[in-house]
């Protein structure tokens, strides 16, 4: 059978998901041929969309979930996630919710693990981490996998996931916490950035060897990993990763938004 005569349906992607589409293709409906039991998710993936990111299919005004069965001349509309609309009528397919989110970075983002774990949230990286293991985290670990290869998104383990559009680690912070909500449940320095566990305060006699001599003679407030074990304090460095973070939390309000070419090294 020639390309031609072959079914066809058409799909649309609304919103963010047009940045998975070369800039040609992007808010406008694309031709998709098919030869037997395609489904809408062969479809979606087909033009490089991440089935995480995709939360409503409409086929001919009517939801659908990603099994269903693709019929010649069907018109389906793909969107994103909807943060501020109840959908509850129509078949959602990302699971709700997600309100104490912990994320897995993969190997290209430590940056970017950095920031959110300095911000408070549980945020797991290794750099020594395999695709099938950082797919592994979402199905039984029940993370956000955070990635810049969409591919990596598409397999089957991976329930949430979230491409990073930006490439500088500060942009890829206040990209992450804008998709997910997050300004409101940052708590700054709560969370070790080199093991991601919980920092406590701890008595300064009980770290007293562990201190510089210089920093123990005119500091006294200190603070412990409870993993790793590393000591803090708020050293001269610590107002730089304030303003940092203020900036952050400043955009995230503001909604100011903006793409960097930086990348993350």
């Amino acid at each position: 059978m020639a390309e031609a005569e072959l079914p066809s349906v058409s799909v649309r992607f609304y919103a963010e998901l047009n940045d998975h589409l070369p800039r040609e293709d992007r808010q406008r409906e694309r031709p998709f041929r098919f030869v037997g039991r395609n489904t809408a998710k062969d479809a979606i993936e087909a033009f490089g969309v991440p089935h995480v990111e995709v939360d409503l299919i409409v086929v001919n005004g009517r939801s659908v979930d990603f099994a269903y069965r693709l019929r010649d001349g069907d018109r389906i509309s793909v969107y994103p996630v909807f943060e501020s609309l109840d959908l509850s009528p129509l078949v959602r397919l990302q699971d709700r919710p997600l309100r104490n989110p912990c994320f897995v970075a993969d190997v290209h983002l430590r940056k970017l693990a950095r920031w959110l774990r300095l911000l408070g949230f549980d945020t797991a990286y290794s750099d020594t981490a395999t695709d099938a293991a950082l797919a592994a985290s979402c199905g039984t670990g029940g993370r956000i996998l955070l990635t810049r290869d969409r591919e990596l998104l598409k397999r089957r383990a991976v329930t949430h996931g979230y491409w990073v559009r930006n490439t500088d680690p500060v942009e890829q912070t206040i990209e992450v916490m804008r998709r997910f909500d997050l300004a409101g449940n940052s708590a700054r320095y709560t969370r070790c950035a080199t093991c991601n566990e919980a920092i406590i305060a701890v008595d300064k006699a009980d770290v007293a060897t562990l201190i510089p001599p210089r920093t123990a003679a005119w500091l006294d407030e200190y603070f412990r990993c409870t993993g790793c074990g590393k000591l803090y304090w708020r050293g001269t460095h610590v107002p730089k990763i304030d303003a940092v973070i203020d900036h952050i939390l400043e955009r995230c309000a503001t909604g100011e938004s903006r793409s960097s070419g930086c990348s993350d090294r």
